[in-house]
């Protein structure tokens, strides 16, 4: 077995499509092993953020991947149907997609998977599960054997492969067999409500009032339901502590909760999935081991009702990929790995903490305590929702005291520029990864050492002036607000660091380059100057 592999990607769900998309498109060589033979086809993801479009957006024809989504609000009401919360957020954000979005899973799955296999570099090993591992200093051997789709096992009789790549993304889910293999354990933060999933199509134009998502909190039963794009409708209920897994699976379950609730049958909607889940909060006590790393749902798992766990999940994928890239073509030491759990741990582990907070109020069965928690949101004393927190740790720009201060670790925006006369989201038009995006000429303030080392790593060195127009103004509005001249972002979106003084921009490089441990090599200039 003299082959190896760069990567090799475990699972092939939206966290193992974003990493195969985007190592593939940076030139590596990966296998992915996924034991269904095929994309899974139905939607189980139904929402998706301005920051994970924008993820999407890198790793597929966005366009095509969101073609059936529309913005989202969400409205959570009692069990009398009176209004407790609403989030009606605009419909674009700094980002350059709507913050929240409804939309069709297998059409993103489909546009990421087209990507994927236009990569030559790219090899895909469907219906074939991991069932062993072992690894050494500079490769993991995984041990392949056929997965019965009929059985819903691994084919014992069937003859097994051998694949071997320098570094592993496990992101095989909540079950990982890799995870279970490296023996790693999961803290169990108590959360575990069964509910069952209808997905549904409308078989008439959606009434006005489905096309939102709506969180009933009756402490009889909680239930929801979630526009799917423009013609699907997910309703969910909560079981009951008496009450079977078996008996919510039956079609008379889910048309009698239906007729119940909404007054809905068989005329009116076509059921096309109906499952059980046990919703569960958990992360994974270690992240990685050695040269494999876990991502998605085999990492952390979290109750749905923030709508982020493929976020996450994904989130996961896009933080690895530009690291192991630099690693991969030995721009930066294999040390900057470790930043990996380190930025997204508390990330991940904050948005589950977020999730069970609301999950509590969705799943309020004491009448008394429901009534309280009415009177509380209808008094107006709830603040309102906090957003997703920031990156903390790792590799961002730290002050005098060595600390990381907003806004270094948010987010960076997405405007429309156009750039010798092509006209398009920044990502697009400018190009991905590092991006140095100034208000005023850097070239008379960076060392030809300093150029070098931007042009190595491939960062686009952006002058907000004639050459790239800022249409709607947003990256030079957002440098006004933080009081900065010029910002540094990293491939994530994440701001790496932003100075206030022309003169600190090359510090503001230098310090970039130390982060990733001093180990650039000599390589062809991949950056773009603009």
């Amino acid at each position: 077995m003299d082959e190896i592999f760069d990567v090799a990607v475990i699972g092939y769900g939206p966290t193992g499509l974003v990493a195969a998309s985007l190592l593939g498109q940076a030139g590596h060589r990966v296998v992915v092993c996924e034991r269904w033979p095929s994309l899974y086809g139905l939607p189980r993801l139904t929402h998706i953020d301005a920051e994970t479009a924008r993820a999407v957006q890198a790793a597929s024809d966005v366009d095509v991947a969101l073609r059936d989504s529309t913005p989202t609000t969400y409205l959570w009401v009692n069990g009398r149907d009176e209004q407790l919360l609403k989030l009606d957020p605009p419909p674009t954000t700094a980002m350059g997609f709507a913050a929240n979005m409804s939309m069709y899973q297998p059409d993103v799955e489909d546009a990421i998977d087209e990507r994927v296999r236009a990569q030559p570099n790219v090899e895909l090993r469907q219906g074939w599960a991991v069932t062993g591992l072992t690894q050494d200093d500079s490769s993991v051997e995984l041990t392949l054997a056929p997965w019965s789709t009929a059985d819903a096992e691994v084919d014992a009789g069937a003859r097994e492969q051998r694949v071997r790549a320098r570094y592993v993304i496990a992101a095989d889910g909540s079950k990982s067999s890799v995870r279970e293999l490296l023996g790693i354990e999961r803290e169990d933060f108590g959360f575990n409500e069964r509910w069952v999933n209808f997905d549904t199509e409308w078989l008439r134009p959606a009434p006005d009032e489905y096309k939102v998502s709506k969180q009933y909190c009756d402490p009889a039963r909680g239930h929801m339901y979630m526009h799917i794009g423009n013609h699907r409708q997910r309703f969910e209920f909560a079981l009951l502590a008496d009450e079977t897994q078996e008996e919510f699976e039956r079609p008379e379950t889910a048309w009698r909760l239906l007729r119940e609730a909404h007054g809905l049958g068989p005329e009116d909607v076509r059921i096309i999935r109906q499952i059980v889940y046990t919703f569960e909060a958990r992360v994974a006590e270690r992240w990685s081991d050695g040269r494999v790393f876990l991502a998605g749902d085999a990492v952390h798992t979290m109750p749905p009702y923030l709508g982020q766990g493929a976020c996450s999940g994904i989130r996961d994928s896009v933080n690895l990929a530009w690291k192991l890239d630099l690693v991969l073509r030995g721009l930066a030491d294999a040390s900057l790995l470790d930043a990996y759990e380190t930025e997204r741990r508390p990330h991940a582990t904050a948005v589950v903490q977020m999730a069970m907070g609301l999950g509590a109020i969705a799943n309020m069965h004491d009448p008394v305590k429901a009534e309280e928690r009415d009177a509380v949101f209808m008094s107006g004393q709830i603040p309102p929702p906090v957003g997703l927190p920031p990156l903390t740790d790792g590799l961002l720009h730290r002050g005098p005291d060595g600390e990381v201060t907003l806004p270094t670790g948010a987010l960076v925006p997405q405007g429309t520029v156009t750039v010798r006369g092509g006209t398009g989201r920044f990502d697009d038009v400018v190009g991905r990864g590092f991006a140095l995006v100034s208000s005023i000429d850097v070239d008379g303030l960076l060392s030809p050492e300093q150029r070098h080392f931007l042009d190595t790593i491939g960062c686009h060195v952006v002058h907000l002036d004639h050459n790239v127009i800022d249409e709607d103004g947003l990256h030079a509005s957002y440098l006004e607000g933080i009081g900065a001249v010029a910002y540094l972002a990293r491939p994530d979106f994440a701001l790496f660091g932003a100075v206030a003084d022309a003169a600190e921009i090359g510090a503001l490089v230098d310090e970039l380059r130390t982060a990733l441990v001093g180990s650039i090599v000599s390589s062809a200039s991949s950056g773009v100057t603009v």
